[in-house]
């Protein structure tokens, strides 16, 4: 397969409860079960991709406790190269507690343990596999400053990069990302990114467009029930969504990048690549989990409710 996909990201330890109801503040409620897991955004993408049969590289750090070999192991299970996982002395590793209601809505925490320690002299010392990466996938779940450095690491040598600015920042600086290839932030996060109104898909697009008069290349806005919008400077389209019944929406916009970029690397146009992505993040959603959600090429195509 042709393309080989950078993840400059987090891994975390899902800790995952599942609700009857979210509870009020200072409320206590019996939930119905519980469950451990692999996640954090940068993992999750590096995971989607690989499973999907890509070729991926995960440039991450993890502590030195019980989670950080069972991390590491279950990235190399799923394919990812993991020659750039980096164990810190005397630090936790990153958990995300989650809690998930029912309709398979969720309300996440995290705690970035040593993601924090993912720093850019990181990227310099991976520079030469870098390097060889078509594309470069960026989140906001590591030290703004690394995100930094690894989109300007990007233009300057050439590679692609993807800019998934979730958590989202406010004061996130306009100059400092405008370099990156694609941004892709779902709706809140675009509205805490340009401080207008996403309540009307005119809006989003606006919204959108405003980020594109600040010199980003590509805006992805991430809709979930309702698909995904792409506006570049000469074009505003809608992906169409997939309609499916959700169990556990935790994951799904990592699902969707790491599928997009599998099948952008690869040689799909843009809109094809997007299309498909919508169909794999839909179908993440109808199992409990997050990386375990994640089909393999094989399962995707068998069972995609749109054809691929």
């Amino acid at each position: 397969m042709a393309g080989r996909i950078a993840v400059i990201g987090s891994n975390m330890v899902d800790l995952v409860t599942y609700v009857t109801r979210m509870p009020a503040k200072g409320e206590t409620l019996e939930a119905r079960s519980f469950e451990m897991g692999h996640g954090g955004k940068g993992a999750n993408q590096a995971v989607a991709a690989a499973k999907l049969g890509a070729d991926v590289l995960l440039l991450t750090k993890v502590g030195d406790d019980t989670f950080a070999d069972n991390t590491i192991g279950n990235l190399k299970a799923c394919g990812v190269d993991v020659s750039h996982v980096v164990k810190v002395p005397g630090r936790s590793s990153g958990v995300a507690p989650i809690m998930v209601d029912p309709s398979g809505e969720n309300s996440i925490l995290i705690v970035k343990g040593a993601n924090d320690d993912l720093l850019p002299p990181d990227i310099e010392a991976a520079a030469e596999d870098l390097k060889r990466c078509d594309l470069i996938l960026l989140q906001l779940e590591i030290p703004v400053e690394t995100v930094y450095a690894a989109v300007a690491f990007g233009k300057r040598h050439g590679i692609k990069t993807l800019l998934n600015p979730a958590p989202a920042l406010p004061d996130l600086d306009p100059e400092r990302i405008k370099d990156a290839t694609f941004l892709v932030p779902n709706e809140t996060e675009l509205a805490i990114l340009t401080g207008l109104p996403v309540g009307t898909p005119d809006e989003i697009a606006t919204a959108a467009l405003s980020l594109i008069g600040k010199g980003i290349e590509t805006v992805i806005v991430t809709m979930g029930s309702r698909g995904a919008l792409l506006v570049t400077p000469g074009q505003t389209s809608t992906i169409a969504p997939v309609p499916v019944s959700p169990v556990d929406t935790t994951g799904a916009g990592d699902a969707f990048i790491g599928s997009f970029a599998r099948y952008f690397v690869a040689g799909d146009a843009l809109d094809v690549a997007l299309g498909k992505a919508a169909a794999y993040a839909a179908d993440s959603i109808t199992r409990r989990g997050t990386q375990k959600a994640y089909a393999t090429e094989r399962e995707f195509l068998s069972r995609a409710a749109t054809p691929v």
